[in-house]
């Protein structure tokens, strides 16, 4: 292969936008297009996407990316796919169309579901899936469209039905229906698939009444599945990696080794640790989840979910509309030493790990006649960090390790000062990637090992660089009594609308 003339594709679908980067041998982002797509609410703590939207924007942003070098398809080597994960698709295989709007993650209106299954099903669950009974996973979103859109049970019974997370929709797409499949780190986000045994698991399927036809073929992360079919290329590209964005944010991180943990700050925060070849059980309610699976070997994972991250400040420009842009969150912080006491709790949508309620609600506290725009402003980075302190915290107890570094990427780990308030709670130095898309990164390694752009992993590494860390430099005291007045908030927080 020339790898001189030869490109990966990375196709990056994720919460709020679609996105492809094409990365050179040395790992280098060369090109990228970004299309953004409507975000649909039709109920309170309902989220939808429409999934031909999905699709036309990923395919719009393949396509320009690459004409804006003026390539085509022969100079493409790979394309590796990264995906929002847990978000349901089901179409039906006559028509390829969608039945229902793809439920997104954050999608809220199976939690009573949920609960009615926790007191028989936690614990067979948990020890298959290494998962916590939510409604953030798929199972109970296919469960929800099955028994709610009109005749989905009948031709779902027929075969004629197929689920999907985004990744299987987009190969769907991409191979005009000829390929159902998806990789372990996506199946293993469904708490339908058993993660020792690499399986689709027949008593999953029961409790939650899925037909198994409905479900992909599971592959490895980085292999050849098959070649795209669609006129997107003149030639057809082998499809060649898949990852879900946060175990291809892990990889692009080069968090190889056991015990490195990586942050990511989108929309939420999502923080892992590999553990290696060992499938480490959690005491403190984090997830159990596959890091990827190349050749032989599986790689596991302890995740932490922090479902509002980057969103709280987003939350600040379109809601309380106290910034313009949310790059000014950085600036409006600095205006204040500290907070003054004001303790933001973005459980906008519930809390995830470690204390995984639903009906958490976001609270505000410490507020004053002396509290300022620049407190408020300053609270949400801080809680930002301090919720992904909670999830370190927990990783740490359950793996008896020590923390050397924390390798950081995402939209919001631009944000110096996020980053320095993230180091001062943690005590830990924290790391910023110098390519800070290293989810699409990820998927581009995982497709190029397989087709031989690099030639194994230690190459790999060797093009991963740092662009700038941070080293604690808070005061133990003022430490300890930030930890103190977040715990307290979060314990206001908990259980605020059950009823």
């Amino acid at each position: 292969m020339n790898n001189e003339k030869q490109y990966i594709l990375a196709l990056d679908q994720g919460t709020t936008s679609s996105r492809a980067i094409v990365f050179n041998k040395k790992g280098e982002i060369i090109s990228s297009s970004q299309k953004e797509f409507k975000q649909i609410y039709p109920k309170p703590s309902w989220v939808e996407h429409d999934p031909q939207e999905i699709w036309s924007t990923q395919a719009a942003v393949a396509a320009e990316s690459v004409a804006k070098l003026g390539l085509n398809g022969k100079n493409i080597a790979a394309i590796g796919i990264t995906n929002q994960r847990e978000t349901t698709i089901v179409w039906d295989i006559t028509t390829n169309q969608p039945i229902y709007n793809a439920i997104v993650w954050q999608d809220r209106r199976t939690a009573r579901f949920c609960d009615t299954l926790k007191n028989k099903y936690s614990k067979i669950i948990h020890d298959k899936t290494g998962l916590i009974i939510d409604a953030y996973f798929s199972a109970s979103k296919i469960h929800w469209i099955l028994e709610n859109v009109k005749g989905a049970r009948e031709k779902a019974e027929k075969g004629l039905l197929r689920f999907g997370t985004v990744d299987s929709w987009l190969i769907w797409r991409l191979t005009n229906g000829k390929k159902h499949i998806t990789d372990v780190t996506n199946a293993s986000r469904t708490m339908l698939f058993n993660i020792h045994t690499l399986k689709w698991d027949k008593r999953l399927l029961k409790i939650f009444d899925i037909p198994k036809s409905m479900l992909p073929s599971v592959k490895d992360s980085s292999s050849v599945y098959t070649k795209t079919a669609t006129t997107l290329f003149a030639t057809k590209i082998p499809i060649a990696g898949i990852a879900g964005d946060q175990q291809a944010a892990l990889f692009g991180q080069m968090c190889i080794k056991k015990g490195m943990i990586k942050n990511t700050y989108g929309t939420g925060c999502f923080l892992m640790m590999n553990t290696g070849t060992e499938a480490v059980n959690s005491n403190h309610k984090l997830l159990t989840t596959i890091a990827w699976k190349i050749g032989d070997e599986v790689n596991y994972a302890l995740e932490g979910s922090v479902f509002v991250g980057g969103a709280a400040i987003q939350w600040l420009r379109d809601g309380l509309q106290i910034i313009k842009k949310a790059k000014h969150s950085e600036k409006i912080a600095n205006e204040v030493k500290d907070s003054e006491g004001v303790v933001f709790v973005p459980a906008l949508t519930g809390l995830g790990a470690p204390y995984w309620d639903q009906y958490a609600r976001g609270t505000l506290i410490g507020i004053t006649r002396g509290t300022k725009r620049a407190h408020i402003v300053r609270a949400t980075l801080e809680a930002i960090a301090l919720q992904s302190y909670d999830v370190i915290e927990s990783m740490l107890a359950d793996t008896g390790n020590k923390a050397k570094e924390i390798r950081v990427d995402g939209g919001a780990a631009a944000n110096n000062l996020l980053m320095q308030i993230q180091s001062d709670i943690t005590n830990v130095k924290v790391i910023r990637t110098k390519v800070m898309e290293t989810t699409a990164l990820g998927a581009a390694f995982l497709a190029g090992l397989s087709v031989g752009y690099w030639k194994d992993i230690d190459e790999i590494q060797n093009i991963w660089q740092e662009d700038a860390s941070f080293e604690a430099n808070m005061k133990k005291e003022k430490r300890d009594l930030l930890k103190e007045k977040w715990k307290n908030a979060v314990e206001r927080s908990l259980n605020w609308d059950k009823n």
